[in-house]
């Protein structure tokens, strides 16, 4: 079993709290956005408390991701990288090698909807492209896309094509207008709404509006059908504590003041 965690910290210097949700997870790949902690700082206090260590799997052009495994570095290495995607072959002993795509896109402060489902195209293109380079589709996307699994770059063909029901993601792809796009599955749909966790989304804002949304499920992990088999639906979760420390505030919303204004997302392969 091969666990992930995904967490913008929003700028916060929360080493804590990244260490705690790091060792109570259990976490072999750490994904952070956001990161204002130095590498070498964060890896004395995770090493503090795991076995195997953790070590700084480095970037060669992403400026917006940072990652952190206990794989060694052979087994996890760059395949494509731009400024806000590094995409990497994890590729483990007696396994099949998936891809691991780790994201932030651009927030909705500073990009209209078109402009997101823009650099959702773009996106999809650069997968594709690493898939092709890579000989296989088994990937996985995984970061802070900054829009809703129902938004349209989340769900069109031409974007991330990311539908809500595995029946139709095993389908592996649709034509449009002649044109074959692939699906990618994203079981986040699952975690909408307060029946399953106690927190509706990873993401809150509230504004003075006639429509507004309140919760969001900005952080994301979605994956291509292959690998529907392999991952495991009880262990994703939006995590609300760190240790004895909660994330969220008496209101249940995320405490920026103590930690992020995003919840981390953990999620689990069997690899």
């Amino acid at each position: 079993m091969t666990r992930f965690l995904f967490w913008n910290l929003g700028k916060k210097p929360i080493v804590q709290s990244i260490v705690d949700v790091a060792v109570t997870h259990n976490i072999d790949v750490l994904i952070l956005a956001e990161c204002v902690i130095p590498p070498d700082v964060l890896l004395v206090d995770l090493n503090k408390h795991s076995r195997p260590l953790y070590d700084y799997a480095r970037s060669i052009g992403c400026e917006k991701i940072e990652i952190f495994t206990r794989f060694p570095r052979q087994f996890f290495k760059p395949i494509s990288e731009t400024d806000r995607l590094t995409i990497r072959s994890l590729n483990l002993p007696g396994t099949d090698s998936i891809n691991v795509a780790a994201v932030h896109l651009p927030s909705k402060l500073h990009q209209s909807a078109e402009s997101q489902s823009a650099a959702s195209i773009e996106l999809s293109y650069i997968i594709k492209k690493a898939e092709a380079i890579s000989g296989h589709t088994r990937t996985v996307l995984v970061g802070d896309l900054n829009m809703d699994p129902f938004e349209s770059g989340v769900i069109s063909a031409n974007g991330l094509h990311a539908v809500s029901s595995r029946k139709i993601a095993e389908r592996k792809s649709r034509t449009v207008q002649g044109k074959d796009y692939p699906f990618f599955y994203n079981p986040m749909w699952n975690l909408l709404g307060d029946v399953r966790t106690s927190s509706p989304g990873s993401y809150y804002y509230s504004s003075a509006e006639y429509v507004t949304r309140f919760w969001h499920m900005f952080d994301q992990v979605l994956i291509r059908p292959s690998l529907v088999d392999i991952f495991d639906f009880k262990e994703l979760k939006i995590i609300t504590t760190a240790g004895t420390e909660l994330l969220i505030s008496d209101t249940g919303i995320p405490n920026k003041r103590l930690a992020s204004d995003h919840l981390p997302l953990v999620f689990e392969l069997s690899l």
